[in-house]
């Protein structure tokens, strides 16, 4: 009897589809389409890489090729080799506009053939450098936690893993969740009204809540008691709350600021729980509150402006005047360094606290430094439809504005990688930005519903939105194109954070179910 092969698998069947498609990509490009002349240009130092324009055939010119063709140039071997996003400039039939767009895989097919772009002239090719380690996109609930008994509206994994997880409620209470086993850890009680910010310190060895009833409150991550007395001071609600970044504090002694409704900005001895200094300036609601590592505090407000205070004795520096409506959002180039300290992917953490604030220097140094100096750049988000792209230390005049969005931007943040930013916006899109000039990159399209906070996964390969539709939403950032759809949480979801190791998405919303999804 003749032996019946088993039907194929899964795997051999997509394998197989891939082989097909590349062929047929290979087979469009015609034989004398000629050769394509590629300058590359290092996109965090913006100089070019090599001795000038390589020629590379167009049904060679794949982005695989370009990625051998440049660790080549640069004199990688294959086990150091570093993977690379190409970008390049296009210019837009409508309005003749040079915009960026990322490197498609057929450029014979996307570009050439539609008269996009001329194989005549050199064409300039950005490349950046993408992180060693790669994150799996998360396409599973792996836990659904009940426990709040009001709407979750903020979340926040700790800096260094992706077992643990804040979370806080409308029900006046923060809880901290176990990830690995979705059980809930601790109930952080003091508050009496709703709990609408959480912060975990950089170190991991303390958590700062604020919340509706005026007070800021600090916590013990492991036992879950309150440390010290409640932080009071503010007339009005928390906003927003921000660590002092690890490589700046003194020596045990941290400090945090928080921003309140009531137009002021308090940084606080996170050991005493007294205020250190009042950054009074602002005449409206203080929406957002960062931290820099570079030695400034910068605040968002209602009164439209942005202002940059000195983290040392608390004096104004600059007030950034652009927006015509509501400031609503800020982001650091520097927020996921800052925020990690010296955590990183490895998960080693230095022994002692030399080599800690040594790690978090280094760490922060790297990120910041553009062109051989450190240089930290601001995005802000109003409700006047549009963002504002900075360079404080440079002056009071932006580097862009950032048009597009047809509602209030209510969340921006930059990749880990400090390359891109995305902005969700109440019109039910996530845009995609060059974070070095601004520039419109694309617009992710999916929701149908205002995008409420959107956040990038550690290796800046994936972006992760949240929104009133009740779903979540996973973004590829090579291709732009939706990655995995979250349905499950059963009504609009407040709060999304992906965990710096890449392992986790933790979500919350109005259902009052905390959720956890990895790959």
């Amino acid at each position: 009897m003749a032996t019946v092969l088993p039907p194929p698998s899964k795997r051999q069947r997509t394998d197989a589809a891939d082989r097909a498609r590349q062929q047929q990509d290979i087979e469009e490009v015609p034989s004398d389409a000629g050769s394509l002349r590629i300058q590359f240009y290092d996109e965090t130092t913006g100089l070019p890489i090599g001795q000038g324009p390589v020629l590379v055939p167009v049904a060679d010119a794949t982005p695989k090729n370009l990625e051998l063709l440049l660790n080549t140039l640069q004199g990688h071997d294959s086990s150091d080799s570093i993977p690379y996003r190409f970008t390049l400039p296009v210019q837009d039939k409508k309005t003749s506009e040079d915009i960026t767009t990322a490197y498609p895989t057929n450029i014979w097919k996307t570009l050439i053939s539609p008269g996009l772009i001329s194989t005549e002239e050199i064409q300039n090719i950005s490349a950046a450098p993408q992180a060693v380690f790669r994150v799996q996109t998360v396409s599973r609930c792996a836990s659904t936690i009940p426990g709040h008994g009001e709407a979750i509206l903020a979340a926040q994994f700790s800096p260094r893993s992706s077992s643990r997880m804040v979370t806080g409620s409308g029900d006046s209470t923060a809880r901290i969740w176990d990830c690995d086993t979705g059980t809930p850890v601790h109930t952080l009680k003091g508050h009496d009204s709703w709990v609408l910010a959480v912060s975990w310190s950089p170190d991991e060895s303390r958590i700062a809540t604020g919340s509706n009833d005026k007070t800021v409150r600090m916590w013990d991550p492991k036992t879950g008691k309150q440390l010290g007395n409640p932080m009071k001071g503010h007339s009005k609600w928390i906003m927003s709350l921000a660590w002092e970044p690890y490589h700046m504090q003194k020596p045990g002694q941290p400090r945090l600021a928080s921003s309140s409704k009531d137009a002021t900005v308090r940084v606080w001895s996170a050991n005493q729980q007294t205020i250190e200094m009042v950054l009074s300036g602002h005449k409206d609601c203080v929406s957002c509150v960062k931290w820099g590592g570079t030695g400034f505090i910068y605040t968002a407000s209602h009164d439209k402006t942005v202002k940059v205070w000195n983290a040392k004795d608390g004096t104004l520096a600059q007030t950034l005047n652009a927006h015509a409506h509501w400031v609503n959002h800020l982001a650091l180039s520097t927020d996921f360094v800052i925020r990690t300290g010296f955590h990183d992917h490895t998960g080693k953490v230095p022994e002692s606290d030399e080599a800690k604030l040594a790690k978090a220097k280094e760490r922060f140094t790297k990120a910041a430094t553009i062109q051989g100096e450190v240089v930290e750049r601001l995005v802000s988000a109003s409700d006047d439809f549009t963002m504002y792209l900075w360079e404080p230390l440079k002056g009071t005049k932006p580097v862009a504005r950032m048009l597009g969005h047809q509602k209030q931007v209510n969340h921006v943040t930059f990749s880990p990688d400090t390359l891109l930013i995305a902005s969700a916006s109440f019109d039910n899109h996530t845009k995609i930005w060059n974070a070095r000039d601004g520039k419109f990159i694309n617009t992710l399209r999916g929701h149908v519903a205002p995008v409420y906070q959107c956040g990038f996964s550690p290796d800046s390969r994936l972006l992760v939105t949240g929104s009133k539709d009740t779903t979540l939403k996973v973004w590829d950032m090579r291709t732009h194109k939706l990655s995995a759809d979250l349905p499950g949480h059963l009504d609009e979801v407040f709060a999304v954070d992906w965990s710096p190791d890449g392992q986790k998405v933790g979500s919350g919303g109005k259902d009052k179910a905390v959720r956890v999804w990895r790959h």
